[in-house]
């Protein structure tokens, strides 16, 4: 009887050394797959700075070849100015060019505003209110490096409309590869 309670105590205490690996076994499975998740969401940011940096070098070089096309404060306040003098002066010859040159600094800075207006106007108009007619069943589709929303739609059979609703997308043109988006899937609606 003793030996059978020895053999029974054996058993279990082996039982739950074997019970203890294959949690700590479960553990390191879990903190591993946590890990890999980790170092593939750093991939994706460190992707996406890559991106963001290029794009401010190039905003950067756009801006260092820029000349300027307007006036600044002070350089209308200095041809004011001037012509003050002139005119208290009396000198007529110098108060002329004066008003010439605030006139072509009135024009630059005009041109200027015109230019950036007519570049607010050629911008797309902004999705902000979506449909919730697609289907709600549907498939989740990572953004691979040179999809397009119409490209994403033609691989998945889905209709880029749906695809815009289902996931909110204000401005399909900005998708980026590493993003998930919610696929609908052309069952009946």
């Amino acid at each position: 009887m003793l030996l059978r309670m020895l053999l029974v105590g054996g058993l279990l205490s082996g039982s739950a050394g074997f019970l203890q690996a294959q949690s700590s076994q479960v553990d390191l499975a879990n903190m591993r797959e946590d890990l890999r998740g980790l170092v593939q969401r750093v991939g994706e940011l460190s992707l996406r700075v890559e991106q963001l940096e290029r794009q401010n070098a190039e905003l950067r070089e756009k801006a260092g070849t820029a000349t300027p096309a307007y006036a600044t404060l002070a350089e209308l306040n200095d041809a004011v100015t001037e012509l003050r003098r002139a005119i208290n002066a009396g000198d007529t010859a110098t108060a002329e060019r004066t008003a010439a040159q605030i006139k072509k600094l009135g024009d630059a800075t005009n041109a200027a505003i015109d230019s950036l207006a007519k570049g607010m106007a050629t911008r797309p108009t902004i999705q902000t209110s979506f449909s919730d007619n697609y289907s709600k069943e549907g498939v989740s589709y990572t953004v691979q490096k040179g999809d397009t929303l119409a490209v994403i739609a033609k691989k998945t059979g889905a209709k880029s409309q749906d695809i815009i609703n289902a996931n909110k997308l204000a401005d399909p043109s900005r998708i980026q590869a590493g993003q998930t988006l919610f696929i609908p899937t052309s069952a009946a609606k």
